[in-house]
C-alpha cells in the first residue's frame, strides 16, 4: 500500500541521535475543570522546564498548534514575565505534530535558532463542551467541503466517519465486535493501574463494552475517546546537553510523517481501512535503524478503537487484519503482552489530550517511572494521527 499514490512519506531530514526529551510536565487529568487551556497549558509548561532542571528563561524555542494557540509566544511571555527572544513554530503541539515537534526542535537546534524547545498542548474541551457544535466535531462542522457534501447527507461527525471504516475493516477480514471490545479493555486495564487517568476507579469487562450504547453501528460509547481537559509538554535539546540534565535523556532515534491526498475527508481515502501510518512509519524505523521487533511499547493516537487496530497493523507490528486477534489473545497487556500498548489508558481511558500524554507516557517508560511500567523498557514509539496525516515518533534509552 506504501507505494500506491493514495498518500506519501514526508522526506525529514536524519536527526537520529541528534535531540533528546529532558522534561515532561503533566497537569491533572479531568473532566470539566472550568478552567481556560491557557492556564492549564501555562501549568504543563512550568512542570516540563522544572523537570528539565531549566528556569523559562532558558527556553528559547516554543512549538504549538496553531489551530489551538491556546499557548503561543504571548502566552509564553505574560505568564512567565519574560521578554527574550524565542524561536517558535505553530506546527507543534498535539495529535500528529506531538510526534513531529522533535524533529522541528532538532532543525531549529542545529541552525542555531534555539537550544531549548518547549512543546505544549492544552485542551479544555470538557469545560467547552457545552458551547460545541458536535463536540471535537466542531472543526469539522466549520469547512465549508463538509458542511455541503458530507453533513447534508449525515456523515458527521468522528462517530459516524469510524462506524463505517469498523464495518469494512469487519466485513475484510473477518473482525469481530470482541476484538474491538479487547482494545477498549487493554486501554481501561492499563487506565485503571494508572493514578492520572479520568477511568483509573472504572473498571470494564467484555460484557461492559457490548452492553454500551451503540452511536452509530457497530461503533459504541467504549470505542469511543473521553472528552477531557488537561494538558501536557516537553522540552527538546541536544543529547549533549541533555546528559546533563536531572532527569534521563529519552533519545529521538527517528521521526516519520505521512499524508494522504484525501486530507480528512474519510469518504474520499482509497485505502479505507488503512492509515497514513503506511507512509510515516517506514521511513521512521529507517532513520533510526530499528524494526517493529525491536519496539518494547507503544502508543497511538487513540480516537476510537478501530483506529489503534489499523495504526497497529500499518505500523508493522503484525499483518493487515491480524490486530484483532493480537488483542483478543492479550497480546497488547503492560506485563505478559507481545506489544504493550497505550499504557497509560490512551485516549479511550486515560485522558483526551490528543496525543501530547502519549509521548510522555514513552518518555516515563524509558525512564522506569510509569504507573503500568514495562520491563526493561529500552525503545519506545508514538504514533500520531489526524486523518489525512499521521507521524511515527521513536524514542531510546540513552546508550
Amino acid at each position: 500500500m506504501a507505494g500506491e499514490d493514495w498518500g506519501r512519506s514526508v522526506d525529514l531530514a536524519d536527526v537520529s541521535g541528534r535531540v533528546a526529551i529532558a522534561g515532561v510536565g503533566e497537569t491533572a487529568y479531568t473532566k470539566a475543570s472550568g478552567r481556560t487551556a491557557r492556564e492549564i497549558g501555562a501549568e504543563a509548561a512550568e512542570r516540563a522546564i522544572a523537570d528539565a532542571g531549566l528556569r523559562p528563561e532558558d527556553i528559547d524555542g516554543l512549538t504549538y498548534n496553531g489551530a489551538f494557540d491556546d499557548f503561543d509566544e504571548a502566552a509564553f511571555h505574560e505568564h512567565f514575565g519574560t521578554s527574550h527572544d524565542l524561536w517558535s513554530s505553530k506546527w507543534g503541539g498535539g495529535m500528529t505534530w506531538a510526534g513531529t515537534a522533535p524533529h522541528l526542535a532538532a532543525r531549529a537546534i542545529d541552525a542555531g535558532k534555539a537550544r531549548h524547545v518547549l512543546n505544549v498542548f492544552p485542551v479544555a474541551w470538557a469545560t467547552q463542551r457545552s458551547s460545541m457544535t458536535g463536540g471535537p466535531g466542531e472543526t469539522h462542522a466549520s469547512q465549508p467541503l463538509k458542511q455541503n457534501l458530507e453533513v447534508p447527507f449525515g456523515f458527521f461527525p468522528q462517530p459516524v466517519y469510524f462506524a463505517t471504516i469498523m464495518r469494512r475493516h469487519m466485513l475484510e477480514f473477518g473482525t469481530t465486535e470482541e476484538q474491538f471490545g479487547a482494545i477498549a479493555l487493554a486501554c481501561r486495564r492499563h487506565a485503571n493501574l494508572n493514578p492520572d487517568a479520568v477511568m483509573h476507579d472504572k473498571r470494564m469487562t467484555l460484557d461492559d463494552y457490548l452492553a454500551s450504547p451503540v452511536l452509530a453501528e457497530p461503533l459504541r460509547m467504549f470505542d469511543s475517546c473521553l472528552i477531557s481537559d488537561g494538558g501536557a509538554a516537553y522540552v527538546t535539546t541536544t543529547l549533549e546537553r541533555a546528559r546533563d540534565m536531572p532527569q534521563p535523556p529519552a533519545v529521538v532515534a527517528g521521526v516519520g510523517e505521512g499524508e494522504v491526498h484525501s486530507g480528512g475527508h474519510w469518504s474520499q481515502q482509497r485505502e479505507f481501512t488503512s492509515t497514513p501510518q503506511v507512509f510515516a512509519a517506514p521511513s521512521a524505523f529507517r532513520m533510526a535503524g530499528l524494526t517493529p521487533a525491536d519496539v518494547d511499547l507503544l502508543t497511538v493516537y487513540d480516537p476510537f478503537t478501530v483506529v489503534s487496530m489499523m495504526q497497529i497493523e500499518d505500523m508493522g507490528f503484525c499483518a493487515k487484519g491480524e490486530a484483532g486477534t493480537l488483542a483478543e489473545d492479550g497480546g497488547l497487556a503492560h506485563d505478559s503482552g507481545r506489544l504493550p500498548f497505550n499504557t497509560h489508558g490512551g485516549l479511550l481511558s486515560h485522558a483526551y489530550v490528543l496525543g501530547i500524554a502519549h509521548v510522555v507516557e514513552v518518555v516515563k517508560q524509558l525512564r522506569g517511572t510509569a504507573a503500568a511500567q514495562v520491563p526493561d523498557a529500552d525503545v519506545g514509539v508514538y504514533g500520531g494521527y489526524t486523518g489525512g496525516n499521521a507521524s511515527t515518533l521513536i524514542l531510546r534509552r540513552d546508550r
